[in-house]
Formats: structure tokens, C-alpha cells, sequence
């Protein structure tokens, strides 16, 4: 535990999905940090793996027992292998594997408080309240953050203390609100009036903001966060500005988020005042019912030196008198709690507390790393300070017979621990079980990991199939724990399929390359499907899960389904006949995709993803499109239909630039870029302007530049400013990389080299065969004379080997793609008044990265397998099924029952249209005689092939025919009707 480095520099591609979530200076506090985990059975096992894949500093591993049966069912770092082997020695090597940057270290000795000095945080799980008691006093007494976390069976607990003043530094996962300025007014107060197009409602009195980017005003920029006032016209009071210079143009503000101070009791303390995370007040009486239950199986096992067994009803009566008879809690003020005791809660929870659960550790596990993030990096407010957790609706409902302890005794088998809670018969179901897995990202990873676990698909003819057509990135280590760095550029689900197998080598598991989606329907058929069981979704678009969502419909299979976003998450259950399908939302669906207007993007941006879309589009046009233009004319020369001139022209006009041959050395390249850079910032805006005057007036008397268009100003070249000497470093590296050609990555060289380089005139910005062109904004419009130069430049560029297109790669830092998109956008923002985004911000927008951390996924993967303990049990009321979402930066937990399936009700006497994939057949009570001489006779699949001219395909097994009533006053909708061939 000595000499751990403690100014790592961060791995920003690696960790580049979590710093959307934490920001970089959160990331950085977590890198130095030091944390004991006390207790590797399957919930601390899964602790361990979310810090090591978040990357904490150090992670110290105690627990010198011994592995047993029970532990395999949940503790994915062990194997039959390690039984009788120390559970923290067992685990090390496939911890640290996570993670080279983290150093995993082993304490063999007692826990002292010499111990915990070396420690920022604390954290015991599966420990005796003797230890949790002793333990968490010293934690106390030194200032050193401290959890508790436990499942018994279906139940889990949490428990944090980080002392009586902890700081929050940033208490919300939203980044601070930022609004541009339309003006200020000296005076006292200032008054701030926002753009139009700002949501001032956004702004709160007493709000602490600051300013940026303003012209005239400077003394504003970067000043002392100061409290706004927000008047009734939605202005901003700001404070005395009377002796500032006059306001001109641009700026913005931006709040700044306020540090909030925790208090929290130490856990002797806090047992008999217990502080619940609950959403309302049957759930916070539910909490204490469960609080007092786990009290009472602390006293059962200190008494009888053993759990409970399982389902014991002796052992569970005893529990509950054990729970009555403790001392009644105390509310927040001290008074006494008069609440009941709810027994038959207490009894259920005794009855099924001996077992260890995958899906409860991976929940459970995943909320206990989140708070040590909490803790270390002061981001997000932590619990305060008691989480309860249930899942006992997996239980078989009440009219069915609970297990027995025969069915649930141990057998000495790596499912124990689950046999324990749901009985022998229960985990042969589960092993004959065939499901198909979409997707082997993080949340496909963690599905697969529960899979393994819970002995999903081991036996017969069961398997879990998992298809997704991507590959391995670096960035998806930090949270896919089932690849490692050698695994990179392989397809995600073979890797996914091996390394799920080395959990647990009975899982029967496939992999398919294939895209799940309407281009592999041969693959994905009938008989595939029929073969199935259920689905589980784990996909990153709305589009694909619409997809899956309609497959499972057609061959009625039940669909598991999760998602998140930052520390958002979700899970969902979609039941055939039990509940409503699938949904996606409506605002998701119409904002997925949606390109911005191009006449916004290349003319009148106004905000910094318009910036940003014009960067990305100049990156592809330069260096990727011109490149196979070029190439395409020199492997086969071809006349230029006129159709094809203006965009062939705007490609070549960017890349030629102000040279008139191909370029030879870097300078040449640097000249180019030089060149390039007057002709985007400064001449074509010179144009723009000359076109639409500031002052231009429309024939409404409306000024032109108004509203949501900026009126852009030049800039001027400086090498002495970072962004532009940025720009011009990028361009020419990759136009060197275009043409074959060795770049140079020392700016101070660049800088001097510049000094000599005169601002090309504008007239040099193009080829001659440019120059004669008066073009327009939106079109232009060629003749023979000017097709002919471009067929002149083209020759002169066509000489030479090929050019290489560049293909845009955002998450490699040193190919200078990103460097030219987050200056280009600068530089464009500049422009027009835009706060750019900084290079974190640019890279998410451009690639429309979701934010991604471990913990979310671990805990909505937990919530599917709840689900698929229910869906497996046999036929269930919807009462039984829940979706559910949480918010783990605000502590928020819901779940619900899903809504029931559309029910119609049955007419009379209305004609039955039936669709097969687009076509209809018709049938009516109200058909002529001869009508229903000429079809009713027929066969279903001559029906179908008489009227449609389609015949099934050979190996189709199943028609899926729509069905709809149409009443004389309003359509009606059923379920598919499957007709089995």
C-alpha cells in the first residue's frame, strides 16, 4: 500500500465516456484516491469491479475467508477452483486485470485504526454488526467516509456516513446553465437582457453567475461569481456597472453551481434514527420494516452462530420475534416512532435471506460504488443515509406455493446460493431457457455476466445467443468489463461470448456478427426465433430497440429491455398478453437523427453545434470527399456532367486553395492551411456581409440579422493566439496526411514560420478558374468556359500518386482530427458570437456520445435479471412485473407496475381486414354469396397467395396477419394473429 503515485495523468480516451459524467476535475479526485473494501463475497465483488473500471487510485482488498459454494452464485472473480481459498487472494489477479492504472493490494491482518489512516473511504459488505459498529466509529472519529452495504436473498441495505461536514462541490449532473447576452446597460443595478432564443426561466434569484466572450464590457469576463435578480420582464439585475466601459456585442452568462455541506450521524446513532431514502410515506414505513428485519437477523446469527436456513418457517418465526422485540425507532426529531411491525415482510424476508443473488449484488454493489465516487470526489450528493432495497415480487405470487427447504437445501453447487432463495426445480427451468441478447456493450456485458451467473441457457437445448455487429473499442473498457486492452478492434460479441463462458463453462452461448435489423431477416427467421424464449435488449438508439421492440411483437416473445444515460437509467419488462408493448418516446424519436437546416449551418449559425455540424462537414469535404474526387478522376477521366460541377467545384475549391499545383513539402501544406483559414474567417465573411449588410432591412422593416441570426464578424489571423495557430497546425497536418506527405507537430517552429508567411490576398484564395466565379450562397450555376477550368484543375491535381481520404476518427487525440473540428468551431463561434464548446464538449456533440458510467449499467442489468426471474417463473399477473428508473447523481429510485396491454372489445358484423406485410386480405360478414364462394373455401396460404400473388417461403413457419375492425364510427386494433404453418 506504500508508494502509490498520487499525479497520475489522466487517460482521457480511456475514461472519455465517464468525464461526460463527472467532469474532469471529479475524475481527477478519484484517481488519487484510497479505498479498503472489506467483504469479496458476490456484493463486494461487484464494488470492486465498478471502482476498478472507474479508475480510483488504489483498491485494497480484505476478506480471509474461505470461498464456498454459495459465494459462486455471485462472485464472478471466483471459480470452482478457488473453493477454500482466501475470497480476497482468489480475486486480486482478475481485479486488477480490470484496470493496469489502479493498483489492487491485499490486507491479510485485522482492520485497526492505524489501518484506516492510510484510507479516504471505507467500505464493508456482508459483515456482522459487532464489526460494522467498531469499524464505523473509528471511521468517525477520523474523518474517513464510511458504507455499509448487504443483501440477504431479495433485500438489500446501504448505509452511509461521511461525517458531520462533508462538502459537496458540484451536487447535480447538469453542466451550469449558460445563456447569450443580447445587452447590459451601465447603471446600478445592470440590467442584463438574454437573446431571444435564451430561456431566462432557467435563472433563479440569488443564482451566483459569471461572464465570458463579452465585447466592450471586458470588466465582466471572468469575474467573481455574483447574485443575479431576476425581474418580472425576465432580465437580469447584475450589480453596479456604471463605471464599466460601454457593452458592444457577444458574451454570455453562466451560472456557477453553489458547494452544499452534509451532515451525517454516525452509524451507532443512526440504527435507532434512521434517515431513508424513500419516495413517499408507505415506502419509508416499508424501509423501517425492512431496517428492523435486518437488525433482527444480526441478532439471529449472533445468537445461533449461523443465518437462518432456507425457508424455514422455525428459523423465520424466530427472526420475527427477534424484530418484535427490538427497541422502536426514533423519527428525526427524537420522538418515537409509533409504527407496526409488518411480520409477514419480516417473515418473507427471513425465509429467503440466506441466499446471495447476482442481480441484487450487481444493484446493490453499483449504488456502493457510486457513493465512494461521492465520497472521494465531492460530486453529486451523497445518501442520506439508509437505502433499502427489495425485490420480493420475484416470489411466486400468493395463491402459489412458496418453496420448500427440501427444494432449496444446498447441494454443493455454484448455483447455492440461488437455489436457496428459489429452489432446485426453479434453476432447471432457468438452465433450459434459450434467450437472444442484442447487443454486447456495457449493459449487453453485465446481461451476460447475470446470465452466466444465474445459470440462464446451460443445459439441453437452452443457450443465450448474443448478436451485435460493432467492435471493441479503448473507450469501452472503462466500462465493458469483459474486454480487456488486447481485445480491441474484435468484434464486441465473440469477445463478450468467451469471456462469458469462462464464468461460467456450462453457458451454452453463440455469437452473431449480424445486425439485428430488416437487412437480415434471412438470418434472424422464423426458425431462429422459434428457438427462443425471450429477448433482451441492451441498444443505444431508439430506432433499434423500435426494431427489436416489433420483432418480439411479431413472434410474441418477451422483451427485456434497459438503458442509460450519465448516471440516468432504466428497465423495462415487455410482457405478450400481460402487458403494453414497447414505446419509444416521442420526443426521442423526433429529435434522434435531425439534421440541422444546411442554410443555418453554413451562413447563419447561432448555436455551438451549429459551429461544430460546419466543422465536421468542412473536415469531410477537405479531406475526405476532394481526396475521392481527385481519385475517382484520375483512375477513370471523365467529362463533368453540369450537374455535377458545383459540387465537384466546392469540393476542389476548398482543397486547392491558394496553390496551383499539388503541394511538395510541409510548408506548402502550412501555406494551404494559412490560406484556408483567411478565406473561412475572414473573406467569406467579408462576402457574407457584402451580401447582407448589417444594417439590411427587410421589406417588413424587420432588421435582417434579428432574432435567431447573428450578425458575424472577421477576424484577423494572430500565431499568437492558441486557436488560431491550432487551426492552422491541424489543417496542414492532415493536408499533409492527404497528399503523402510528413508532418510536423512543434508549434514554436509553425509559430516562427508564420512570422514570414504573408496573409494571402483574396483574390490568391482560389485557382484562376475560381476566381473568374461570382458565386452565390445558395447555388451557382456553371457554363461550358468554367467546366473547362475545372477540368484543367483537375488534370493538374490528378498527377501523382492517389490521394488518401481521410475517414473522421474522434476518439484517436493524436491524428489532428479533433484538433481541426474543436478549432474550425472556435474560430466559428468567434465569428458569430457563440460560446464554443471546449474540447470534452466538442468530441461528445460531434460524435453524439451518450454519457456512460459503470454503475448505471451494472444496476438497470441487475433490474433486467429481476425481471427474468419472473418471466422464467411461469405465467404471472401484470401485478407482478415492474419497470423501473433511476437517477443515482440524485438519489432517486422508482419502480412501478407496467402499464396492461389495449383491450378491445369484441363487434359483430364488421368487416375483418387482415395484413400480411403490407397487404391485405379481406373477409365480411357482409360479403356477397359469391364472394365467400370464391375465397372461404380456400386454404389460409392459397388465401393469401390468391390475393397478395406472394407465397410463404420455404422454411417460414409462421404468418403474421394484422388485424383490424372498422366500425362505422372509429377503427379498432388487435393483437397479431400468428397462423403456424
Amino acid at each position: 500500500m506504500d508508494g502509490i503515485e498520487t499525479s497520475k495523468l489522466l487517460d482521457e480516451e480511456l475514461y472519455s465516456r465517464q468525464m461526460y459524467v463527472l467532469g474532469l476535475p471529479a475524475m481527477q479526485r478519484i484517481q488519487e484516491a484510497k479505498v479498503l473494501l472489506s467483504g469479496l463475497q458476490g456484493l463486494g465483488a461487484e464494488v470492486a469491479k465498478n471502482l476498478v473500471l472507474m479508475g480510483v487510485g488504489s483498491l485494497t482488498l480484505h476478506d480471509p475467508h474461505p470461498t464456498c459454494w454459495s459465494d459462486l452464485a455471485s462472485q464472478f472473480f471466483l471459480s470452482e477452483q478457488d473453493l477454500e481459498k482466501s475470497r480476497a487472494e482468489a480475486s486480486q489477479e482478475l481485479v486488477a486485470k480490470l484496470n493496469g492504472a489502479v493498483q489492487v493490494c491485499i490486507h491479510t491482518g485485522d482492520i485497526t485504526e492505524d489501518l484506516l489512516l492510510d484510507f479516504q473511504v471505507v467500505v464493508l459488505t456482508a459483515s456482522k454488526l459487532e464489526e460494522q459498529l467498531k469499524v464505523g466509529s473509528l471511521c468517525h472519529k477520523l474523518g474517513v467516509c464510511f458504507l455499509v452495504a448487504d443483501t440477504r436473498g431479495l433485500v438489500g441495505q446501504l448505509f452511509c456516513d461521511f461525517g458531520e461536514d462533508f462538502t459537496v462541490q458540484d451536487p447535480t449532473e447538469a453542466e451550469p446553465r449558460t445563456a447569450a447576452i443580447q445587452h447590459i446597460s451601465q447603471g446600478s443595478p445592470g440590467i442584463l437582457t438574454l437573446r431571444k432564443e435564451a430561456d431566462a426561466h432557467y435563472f433563479c434569484d440569488g443564482d451566483l453567475v459569471t461572464f465570458s466572450g463579452i465585447e466592450g464590457m471586458v470588466e465582466l469576463n471572468g469575474c467573481a461569481p455574483q447574485p443575479i435578480h431576476v425581474r418580472e420582464d425576465r432580465t437580469l439585475e447584475i450589480g453596479d456597472t456604471t463605471t464599466f466601459s460601454c457593452y458592444l456585442r457577444g458574451g454570455a452568462v453562466t451560472e456557477v453551481k453553489r458547494p452544499k455541506t452534509v451532515s451525517h450521524k454516525p452509524l451507532d446513532a443512526a440504527l435507532l434514527q434512521p434517515r431513508v431514502v424513500a419516495p413517499s410515506p408507505q415506502e419509508v414505513h416499508r424501509a423501517h420494516c425492512l431496517h428492523q428485519a435486518f437488525r433482527a437477523l444480526h441478532k439471529f446469527q449472533h445468537h445461533n452462530g449461523r443465518p437462518p436456513r432456507p425457508w424455514d418457517p422455525v428459523d423465520a418465526d424466530m427472526v420475527v420475534g427477534l424484530a418484535q422485540a427490538l427497541e422502536p425507532l426514533k423519527g428525526t426529531e427524537g420522538e418515537t416512532l409509533e409504527e407496526p411491525l409488518d411480520e409477514a415482510l419480516v417473515r418473507t424476508v427471513a425465509l429467503s435471506s440466506s441466499g446471495g443473488l447476482s442481480p441484487m449484488a450487481a444493484i446493490l454493489g453499483a449504488v456502493a460504488a457510486q457513493e465512494v465516487l461521492k465520497a472521494v470526489s465531492g460530486k453529486f450528493m451523497p445518501l442520506d443515509q439508509w437505502l433499502y432495497f427489495d425485490a420480493l415480487d420475484c416470489l411466486l405470487e400468493h395463491e402459489k406455493p412458496l418453496p420448500n427447504p427440501e427444494d432449496c437445501a444446498p447441494r454443493r453447487c455454484r448455483y447455492d446460493g440461488q437455489i436457496a432463495v428459489f429452489g432446485a426445480g426453479f434453476q432447471k427451468t432457468l438452465s433450459h431457457q434459450h434467450y437472444l441478447l442484442v447487443g454486447a456493450g456495457a449493459i449487453g456485458c453485465e446481461l451476460l455476466k447475470g446470465f452466466a451467473l444465474v445459470g440462464l441457457g446451460t443445459q439441453g437445448s437452452g443457450g443465450v445467443t448474443v448478436a451485435d455487429m460493432d467492435y471493441i473499442e479503448r473507450s469501452n473498457l472503462s466500462r465493458q468489463f469483459l474486454f480487456r486492452p488486447q481485445d480491441i478492434g474484435r468484434p464486441k460479441s465473440e469477445v463478450a461470448a468467451k469471456a462469458a463462458h469462462r464464468l461460467n463453462s456450462d453457458l451454452q452461448v453463440t455469437a452473431f456478427t449480424n445486425p439485428l435489423d430488416p437487412s437480415t431477416e434471412n438470418i434472424y427467421e422464423d426458425n431462429f426465433f422459434s428457438r427462443m424464449d425471450g429477448v433482451a435488449a441492451a441498444l443505444d438508439s431508439f430506432q433499434a430497440r423500435r426494431y427489436v421492440a416489433a420483432r418480439c411483437t411479431h413472434y410474441l416473445k418477451p422483451l427485456l429491455e434497459a438503458a442509460t444515460q450519465g448516471t440516468w437509467g432504466s428497465a423495462s419488462v415487455f410482457m405478450p398478453y400481460v402487458t403494453d408493448v414497447y414505446r419509444a418516446p416521442a420526443s426521442a424519436t423526433a429529435s434522434e437523427d435531425a439534421p440541422y437546416p444546411v442554410c443555418t449551418v453554413r451562413h447563419f449559425p447561432s448555436t455551438v453545434e451549429h459551429t461544430l455540424q460546419w466543422a465536421r462537414d468542412e473536415f469531410e469535404g477537405l479531406f475526405y470527399l476532394s481526396a475521392k474526387t481527385i481519385n475517382r478522376h484520375q483512375q477513370a477521366p471523365t467529362s463533368l456532367a453540369d450537374t455535377d460541377g458545383p459540387q465537384v467545384l466546392t469540393l476542389l475549391q476548398g482543397v486547392l486553395g491558394v496553390l496551383r499545383e499539388r503541394p511538395q513539402t510541409w510548408q506548402d501544406c502550412v501555406v494551404w492551411a494559412l490560406g484556408h483559414w483567411q478565406l473561412c474567417f475572414h473573406d467569406g465573411i467579408m462576402q457574407l456581409l457584402k451580401h447582407f449588410p448589417p444594417d439590411k432591412v427587410l421589406e417588413d422593416g424587420t432588421l435582417f440579422w434579428s432574432g435567431p441570426k447573428r450578425c458575424p464578424q472577421p477576424l484577423e489571423f494572430d500565431a499568437s493566439q492558441d486557436t488560431h495557430l491550432l487551426y492552422v497546425l491541424a489543417a496542414a497536418n492532415l493536408y499533409a496526411q492527404m497528399h503523402g506527405l510528413p508532418g510536423s507537430q512543434d508549434r514554436t517552429v509553425l509559430r516562427g514560420l508564420l512570422k514570414f508567411l504573408p496573409l494571402p490576398d483574396p483574390q490568391h484564395l482560389a485557382p484562376n478558374f475560381v476566381n473568374d466565379l461570382d458565386l452565390d450562397l445558395a447555388s451557382a450555376e456553371f457554363g461550358p468556359e468554367q467546366l473547362k477550368k475545372l477540368h484543367e484543375a483537375l488534370e493538374v491535381w490528378s498527377v501523382g500518386p492517389p490521394l488518401q481520404p481521410l475517414m473522421f476518427k474522434k476518439d484517436n487525440d493524436s491524428n489532428f482530427h479533433m484538433d481541426f473540428v474543436v478549432a474550425a468551431a472556435s474560430l466559428r463561434a468567434q465569428n458569430y458570437g457563440i460560446l464554443p464548446a471546449n474540447r470534452i464538449q466538442s468530441k461528445q456533440i460531434v460524435g453524439r456520445i451518450i454519457p456512460a458510467i459503470a454503475t448505471t449499467t451494472a444496476v438497470v442489468a441487475g433490474l433486467v435479471v429481476l425481471e427474468l426471474y419472473k418471466v422464467v417463473g411461469g405465467a404471472r399477473s401484470l401485478g407482478a412485473f415492474r419497470h423501473s428508473h433511476l437517477h443515482l447523481a440524485e438519489n432517486r429510485f422508482s419502480r412501478w407496475v407496467p402499464r396492461a396491454p389495449d383491450i378491445q372489445m369484441e363487434q359483430h358484423g364488421l368487416r375483418v381486414r387482415m395484413l400480411l406485410h403490407g397487404r391485405a386480405l379481406l373477409y365480411s360478414a357482409g360479403w356477397s354469396p359469391e364472394k365467400q364462394a370464391q375465397h372461404l373455401p380456400l386454404r389460409v396460404t392459397e388465401l393469401v397467395q390468391q390475393v397478395t400473388g406472394r407465397v410463404p417461403k420455404p422454411r417460414q413457419q409462421v404468418l403474421v396477419l394484422e388485424l383490424s375492425c372498422e366500425g362505422e364510427e372509429e377503427d379498432m386494433t388487435f393483437p397479431p394473429l400468428h397462423y403456424e404453418l
